[in-house]
């Protein structure tokens, strides 16, 4: 990643925002993850606070100037080249249809809005190219979440001249790459914690879809749902929602309130018989879910084996796009308005054809303009389609088959809502962002039908190639969740002696990993490195090296250890849980001095955010959390040593800890 130089103004500024973390007692890079508790503790939520606000207000800032580049590049290259402004949304200015002033500029404009667009991507940031969500996924699982501090620029830019030019893709992809860019570079000037910058680059992905959508609990949720096919990253969630809401706080300041497709408040869900037509309409949907994948990585192939420049190919697909634009002019931009009309009344103005064939015209045209190498997002593009199928399917069965909704705007925004979010993998984020889009909630029942269907015919397709199965096929946290105690150890635990020299020696050639890295992190850096061996130093001393085998050495014998203590307690045994409190004869003393009733044994020691799996050197310490496992006649003596007060006349004396071997 190309960082740029730290100035000392930027180093002081650094150290004041530490300070004023550290005077309320939090490290910014010291709050362990593997801690579901840590997710709601309040050290948590302050640190992300600050660091979510800072993402929360670039990410509004960012889908302002997107917005705002988008209206002068339309007005530039539609407007005053075409003499055409597409129709728009009510939250955006309602323009309603009209006609094209010169025709036959269109493949002219969209032609040359693809050439420049292809030229400022390849010319100064390749990785720019086709839709910056799935290039956002890629970059959380597989490159550290570092993202190249070219990219938001230049995706901007080159996003506002394809989208303004006519081409057909969205707005998310670029606002998404804008404020996950900046979250990634914040996340390297704090130099936090490799976990930190996953959250952040995440949580900033959320807030800039939900800032430009005005949709910021549906953006939060997609931020921790769209990593995975069948999973979700939980620990994003809260910072998610801190960074959406101040995202959509900054960009509704400026643009406005009202939601995109206006208030929808005269819809409901009355007629439990119209659930059939949902669930016909689920299958519709997850169908042209599949269809637009298949299609858009298909064009996508022939486009990358075309033997032409790179920079020439979005021309070629902005040319594409202009010839079906003069067939079917919602083809071109985005495609909202079109799918504002399709909601009330303005639907009959529509040919019946136009409205059949506007969602297949749709997906060919984003195929052409991303899959072509253009800059833009895939996610407005798939709301359209799936909401003029929606309406496609109203049109049709209206005053024909009994029970369909008076008004189409259901199966419209139901439509929306469940063809992407079957085919993104994305059904909760999808669905919630389109009721906020839409600003009605009482459609959720119907559409909850419709989603499932549509979710189980796409099966495991997806619209995003980046998302994995789930957290176990994470690098992130492939080590933490396939060994689990790895993180109960630590570097100094599974160390070799010195190969290399004596210990206090300089390090020399390798990874160099402190004693006192949890094992799962030091297993992690030498992932990510590719070496076989790192170097253990402590103080700044080298004491010994390490390697994967000797990791999962260690790892196997503390399993096998657990084993030989759980066989010695009888099969009774309770699960005894307590707070080692001030006073208590437990503190300050090994294990093998403490008189623990005969049976009792410690499996597990909480302190602070680490997890100690004891021996019988272990010390206990107040404000230790400690598991016993104990027969049930010595529960309340352990309860009673925990808490340091005098044992009852009915509580079994002290005796000797089984099984607690030695060091």
């Amino acid at each position: 990643m190309n960082t740029p130089p730290e100035s000392p103004d930027s180093d002081r500024f650094r150290d004041r925002a530490f300070q004023w973390l550290a005077r309320r007692g939090i490290a910014p890079d010291r709050i362990s993850f593997d801690d579901p508790a840590q997710f709601e503790s309040s050290r948590f939520l302050l640190k992300w606070i600050v660091i979510g606000s800072l993402i929360g207000v670039v990410a509004g800032l960012g889908a302002l100037a997107f917005s705002w580049a988008i209206e002068f590049s339309t007005d530039l290259f539609l407007g005053h080249g075409a003499g055409y402004i597409p129709p728009m949304p009510v939250g955006e200015g309602d323009t309603g249809i009209m006609e094209i002033g010169r025709p036959w500029m269109i493949p002219v404009v969209t032609t040359l809005g693809g050439l420049l667009a292809g030229f400022i991507v390849f010319r100064w940031a390749p990785e720019a190219e086709g839709h910056g969500t799935d290039a956002a996924i890629e970059a959380i699982h597989h490159k550290r979440a570092e993202i190249d501090p070219r990219i938001p620029p230049i995706k901007l830019i080159a996003s506002a001249i394809t989208i303004g030019s006519g081409g057909s893709a969205g707005r998310e992809g670029p606002t998404a790459q804008i404020s996950s860019g900046f979250a990634s570079m914040l996340t390297t000037w704090l130099k936090l914690s490799p976990e930190d910058r996953r959250i952040a680059v995440s949580a900033g992905m959320g807030a800039g879809i939900g800032a430009i959508f005005r949709a910021p609990l549906g953006g939060a949720l997609m931020s921790a749902e769209i990593l995975y096919l069948h999973d979700l990253e939980v620990e994003v969630l809260l910072p998610a929602l801190i960074s959406s809401i101040v995202g959509y706080s900054v960009y509704g300041y400026f643009s406005g309130w009202d939601p995109i497709f206006g208030a929808q408040p005269g819809l409901g869900f009355s007629d439990p018989v119209t659930l059939v037509w949902y669930v016909v309409l689920g299958l519709i949907l997850g169908l042209g879910g599949l269809l637009y994948s298949r299609t858009f990585y298909g064009v996508q192939g022939v486009f990358h084996r075309l033997r032409v420049p790179l920079w020439i190919k979005p021309g070629i697909g902005g040319l594409l796009v202009g010839l079906m634009g003069l067939w079917v002019a919602g083809s071109l931009h985005t495609g909202y308005g079109w799918v504002q009309m399709s909601m009330t009344d303005e639907i009959f103005d529509i040919p019946l054809w136009t409205i059949l064939v506007l969602p297949f015209a749709k997906i060919l045209a984003t195929s052409f303009s991303v899959g072509s190498g253009g800059s833009g997002g895939i996610f407005g593009p798939g709301m359209v389609i799936g909401g003029m199928l929606g309406a496609a399917v109203w049109r049709l069965g209206d005053g024909v088959v009994p029970h369909m909704p008076d008004s189409p705007a259901p199966f419209v925004i139901i439509g929306m809502m469940g063809l992407f979010g079957s085919i993104a993998h994305a059904p909760f984020a999808v669905m919630l962002m389109v009721a906020e889009m839409t600003g009605n909630l009482s459609l959720l029942a119907p559409a909850m039908i419709t989603v499932a269907v549509a979710t189980a015919l796409v099966g495991d397709a997806t619209i995003y190639r980046s998302q994995l199965v789930d957290r176990t096929h994470a690098p992130a946290h492939r080590i933490r969740m396939s060994f689990p105690l790895l993180s109960a150890l630590s570097a100094r635990d599974a160390m070799r002696p010195n190969r290399l020299g004596e210990a206090g020696a300089n390090p020399m050639n390798g990874i160099t990993v402190d004693a006192s890295t949890p094992l799962d992190d030091a297993m992690q850096q030498l992932a990510e490195s590719g070496e076989s061996w790192a170097i253990v130093v402590d103080a700044g001393r080298q004491v010994g090296e390490i390697t994967n085998r000797d990791a999962l050495a260690a790892y196997k014998l503390m399993l096998q250890r657990g084993v030989r203590r759980a066989r010695a307690l009888p099969a009774s045994s309770l699960i005894v849980e307590g707070v080692v409190r001030r006073g208590s004869p437990l503190a300050g003393r090994p294990l093998r001095n403490a008189h623990l009733p005969e049976g009792a044994l410690v499996v597990s020691v909480r302190r602070h955010r680490e997890t100690i799996y004891p021996t019988a050197t272990t010390v206990l310490q107040a404000g230790d959390l400690a598991t016993f496992l104990t027969p049930p006649g010595n529960a309340t003596t352990v309860h009673a040593l925990l808490e340091g007060r005098d044992r009852g006349p009915d509580e079994g004396s002290p005796g000797t800890a089984t099984g607690q071997e030695p060091a």
